[in-house]
């Protein structure tokens, strides 16, 4: 089943988050490469895809796992937790319809 992780950015991450950044790809790749990935990226705090210093405000990752619970895993043992990137992180089935 698919599940959405909604990862809420503690204020002025950007710093944590380019820290952390290569050992969280390495991890959302693997999942790439496993053909479990449906979508992944950060959410800028700004109306622009390059938000430079203003940096983001979070990230969504839509990807199959086996449970919940296994979700549920997989989204605690983010390098971004750990690094202090992540205030909240929120994981739920989701169904995709379209496209």
């Amino acid at each position: 089943m698919l599940y959405a992780i909604i990862s809420e950015d503690v204020e002025n991450s950007l710093e944590k988050r380019l820290g952390a950044r290569p050992a969280h790809l390495e991890r959302v790749q693997k999942l790439n490469n496993e053909g479990k990935l449906i979508v992944g990226g950060p959410h800028p705090a700004i109306d622009s895809e390059d938000p430079g210093t203003n940096g983001f405000t979070g990230s969504l990752i839509i990807a199959e796992f086996d449970s919940l619970e296994s979700a549920q895993k997989w989204a605690n043992a983010d390098p971004y937790i750990a690094a202090g990137v992540y205030e909240k992180v929120t994981v739920k089935p989701f169904k995709k319809v379209l496209p």
